[in-house]
């Protein structure tokens, strides 16, 4: 079905909790493992509907924030949904408790059991009204950021609509870009911390109702981090520190003479070559005609994918006005569809929606057929994989989109990629200190940044853009205002994104078939798990990013 036919209705939660209830007393007097998991089946068919009603009403607010309808419906199950999430665990406990759990783990998997447990330390009904707060804290986020309108070149654009400008061949248009959003967080500065602290204190406050000192430990359990810890993370920080960085920064610096400057500024960061970053050729239904022929030409599973997506109109990528900024893939369960949202805006990202949205989606795709619900739900680091990789799969068919720059996009492609882990640890060092340290003021949050700044990208220079210079950049990554700790997996994926492209240069249909393996493998297995299965090596591991650059093809 056509997403635009696709029907809504509201969920009755009061209903939703008879049917629960109901399911519950069921599952309780179970005679026997299969008829426990018969009733598991019927829970299966109750959540789709719930997911897929709650699913349609966030892709339609997210087209457009400014819809008073899906409006009121997105603040309504910001509302709810704790409400649902709690009933959802009082479900599952009673699965987690089995005398038939042996069968039940055989047939659902013990991840789901690790994952059920994780939950329980996640979430409970005390942190119900703190968790509302938040979400109406986020929501506050997004609509600013969405409703930015910034007048630039006789125009009235968002932050999405201006990254031509600030990432164009001309510096003195990037700098007068860059003065224009500098403008707008100094503007929304004040606002901007004010959100920042309550979400930072509310789920300081969450994480002590249950019982844990701070937000870390409750984050983690958030973020299913099932396999490894908060050790294993500093420690793979640790070793971009040591072993990337010196890379990324001589990546910088080769830039910084292909541009034939003296000093790189932050107008520079997303600027490869002197006559620009290739751009993509043709109308946004070209781009999306030609990635039809590349699906179609990869592997008959793509092929069918992609059909799949086009024919149902499962994606919305055009950027305008009030639209949510950024992109994501998410999933319809009762159509077993994916959906693309995006932001398209004449840059190269453009072409980057069409690999690493379509990357979850072909694997939301695959997982989608499968019956055993679980084993779809991923942790992000392992669904981060699938994006990422995929994108370097993609690279053949570069010239489709990119004609003769296609090579360029390729090296400016493996460079951005390395150069993007130092940031995205950044990222999530900055947050870790933030939520050991609740009571920072806003300035010392910044200051953090900027220090931050300063061991993991030294290159960078703010001069004369006030909020950035002041450490003031990381309000623009929404991951820090929406998902605590989840930009890490982003890192962790990356790295293994960029094993799969040494293994691709050295055997590309037998990475292909690794690649495919993942993607079946699906949550089937812990993350560390799935790269054994598929031959990739454990990021945590010391030695994993050394040995790694090492083989990188960097020019």
């Amino acid at each position: 079905m056509k997403f635009k036919d696709m029907p809504y209705e509201r969920v009755d939660f009061t209903e939703v909790e008879r049917e629960l209830k109901a399911l519950m007393e069921e599952s309780k007097a179970a005679a026997s493992g299969e008829e426990q998991f018969a009733v598991h089946e019927k829970y299966y068919r109750l959540t789709d509907r719930v997911n897929t009603m709650m699913t349609i009403a966030h892709i339609r607010y997210s087209i457009n924030t400014a819809d008073e309808f899906y409006d009121g419906e997105r603040k309504y199950y910001d509302e709810q949904g704790p409400i649902y999430q709690n009933l959802l665990l009082q479900y599952e406990d009673i699965l987690y408790n089995s005398p038939y759990r042996p069968y039940l783990e055989q047939k659902i998997g013990p991840v789901a059991f690790k994952n059920m447990k994780l939950s329980k330390k996640a979430f409970n009904e005390k942190v119900i009204t703190l968790s509302q707060e938040e979400n109406a804290l986020t929501a506050e986020y997004n609509k600013l950021i969405a409703g930015a309108k910034i007048e630039f070149d006789g125009k009235v654009c968002n932050l999405s609509m201006l990254t031509p400008y600030t990432t164009g061949q001309d510096r003195e248009v990037r700098k007068a870009a860059w003065a224009k959003m500098d403008e707008f967080f100094v503007a929304n500065a004040d606002k901007l911390d004010e959100i920042y602290d309550k979400l930072v204190k509310n789920r300081t406050a969450q994480a002590r109702v249950m019982g844990y000192e701070d937000y870390c430990e409750l984050g983690y359990y958030r973020m299913w981090r099932n396999s490894y810890t908060k050790e294993d993370v500093e420690s793979f920080r640790n070793q971009v520190k040591r072993d990337l960085v010196p890379l990324a920064e001589r990546i910088h610096d080769n830039r910084r003479k292909r541009l034939g400057l003296d000093k790189l500024s932050c107008v520079d960061n997303s600027v490869w070559f002197v006559n620009g970053n290739p751009k993509p050729i043709g109308t946004p239904e070209e781009i999306m005609a030609s990635g039809q022929q590349m699906y179609s030409e990869l592997s008959p599973e793509t092929k069918e994918f992609f059909g799949f997506m086009m024919e149902n109109e499962l994606f919305d990528v055009l950027g305008r006005q009030n639209k949510q900024a950024g992109g994501y893939m998410t999933y319809l369960p009762l159509y077993q569809s994916p959906f693309i949202f995006a932001n398209f805006n004449g840059t190269s990202g453009d072409v980057d929606v069409v690999t690493h949205e379509c990357g979850h989606a072909f694997q939301g795709y695959i997982s989608g057929k499968d019956p055993i619900r679980e084993h779809a739900d991923i942790t992000m680091e392992t669904a981060e994989i699938h994006s990422m990789s995929m994108e370097f799969f993609a690279e053949r068919w570069m010239p489709l989109f990119f004609g003769d720059r296609a090579d360029e996009y390729v090296q400016m492609h493996l460079e951005d990629a390395i150069a993007f882990i130092p940031y995205g640890c950044m990222v999530d060092e900055f947050q870790h200190i933030v939520y050991a340290n609740p009571d920072l003021t806003p300035a010392e949050r910044r200051a953090a940044w900027s220090k931050l700044e300063k061991e993991y990208k030294p290159h960078l220079d703010y001069t004369g853009y006030p909020f950035f210079e002041n450490g003031g950049y990381w309000q623009r990554q929404q991951h820090i205002f929406n998902s605590p700790f989840y930009y890490i997996d982003y890192c962790l994926a990356q790295t293994c994104a960029l094993e799969f492209k040494v293994k691709m240069e050295e055997d590309y249909e037998s990475a292909w078939a690794d690649y495919l393996k993942l993607c079946k493998l699906s949550a089937s297995d812990f993350f560390t798990g799935l790269l054994a299965q598929v031959g990739l090596d454990n990021p945590f591991e010391d030695g994993c990013l050394k040995k790694l650059v090492a083989k990188l093809p960097v020019k």
